[in-house]
């Protein structure tokens, strides 16, 4: 919450105190299932048998949003130094699940992701983007509600 509206030093401070006193947060993790088999993605997750191709679409989809005029929003790259969070961003967990889903699933088939935390407002814009590039029905269960992405547009209506 501090970092989110750059109160960084407070964030920092929280984090120390968390740290000294055992407290972890969670990891965030994706999960699609992909003809039966449930596949778990964490962020810059590399473990993944498919992992070449995974990141090829994923360096694919990075031009793609752009091309459409995609700017990355940094503010929801908290933990990473400045010049390295637009890129870092690339690879939060339900970026690699949709990666994994569009190589592995029909090309009329809804792709289903569902993440254990809430998704960053970045990977939202995402997601709503590739929808319409791909013409792709994405259904995405976060922490919070489902968001259903359908012709660059969500079902939340970008309130989440």
């Amino acid at each position: 919450m501090y970092a989110y509206h750059g109160r960084l030093e407070e964030a920092k401070e929280v984090r120390r105190t968390m740290e000294s006193t055992g407290l972890r947060k969670e990891t965030g993790c994706s999960w699609i299932d992909v003809w039966n088999e449930t596949y778990v993605f964490t962020v810059h997750d590399r473990s993944h048998d498919e992992t070449e191709q995974i990141y090829e679409m994923l360096g694919r989809l990075k031009e793609l949003v752009k091309a459409k005029g995609y700017a990355p929003d940094t503010q929801f790259a908290i933990n990473d130094v400045e010049e390295h969070k637009e890129q870092s961003m690339w690879y939060h967990s339900e970026r690699l699940a949709l990666s994994f889903g569009l190589i592995s699933l029909p090309v009329n088939a809804p792709i289903r992701i569902k993440k254990n935390l809430r998704t960053c407002g970045d990977c939202h814009t995402v997601m709503k983007l590739v929808s319409e590039i791909f013409r792709r029905k994405i259904i995405l269960r976060d922490a919070n509600r489902f968001h259903q992405f359908a012709d660059g547009s969500c079902s939340c209506k970008d309130y989440w």
